[in-house]
C-alpha cells in the first residue's frame, strides 16, 4: 500500500511541478496555472509561518510515506529528491532552493503576464 502511495506522490507531485512551470503557456490552462501558483505561494509563505518557509503539504505527506517504507535520509525539499530519483543528479539543498525560487518566480511572472497584461493589451 505504501509503495502505491509513493508512486502516486512521485507522479502527481512531478506533474504538478511541470504544470506550475509551464501551464501558463496554453489558454485552456492559464487560469488554473495561476491558481496553482497562488496556492503554492500560500503554502510556502503563509503555512510556512507555522511549518517553515517553503512548506509543501505534498512533500510532507510523501516523506511520511517514504519513512514508513524505511527511507530516513530525506532532503529538506522535494527538488533534490526528485532530481536524484529520476536523473541521479545530486544537488545541494541551497542550490535546489535557489533554482526553485528562480523558476517559480519566472513562471509566476509569465502567468501574471498572460492572465492580466497580455489580455488587457489584446482587448485594448
Amino acid at each position: 500500500m505504501y509503495e502505491l502511495a509513493d508512486n502516486f506522490f512521485l507522479v502527481f507531485h512531478s506533474a504538478l511541478i511541470v504544470f506550475i512551470l509551464f501551464g501558463w503557456m496554453w489558454n485552456m490552462t492559464k487560469k488554473a496555472n495561476l491558481v496553482s501558483l497562488s496556492l503554492t505561494a500560500f503554502s510556502w509563505f503563509v503555512l510556512g509561518i507555522w511549518y517553515g518557509i517553503g512548506y509543501c503539504p505534498l512533500t510532507d505527506w510523501h516523506w511520511k510515506v517514504l519513512k514508513k517504507l524505511g527511507h530516513h535520509d530525506l532532503p529538506a525539499s522535494y527538488i533534490p529528491y526528485l532530481l536524484n530519483k529520476i536523473a541521479s543528479i545530486e544537488i545541494s539543498s541551497h542550490a535546489a532552493d535557489a533554482l526553485t525560487v528562480i523558476f517559480f518566480s519566472l513562471a509566476l511572472m509569465a502567468s501574471i503576464y498572460v492572465n492580466f497584461v497580455k489580455r488587457k493589451t489584446s482587448a485594448g
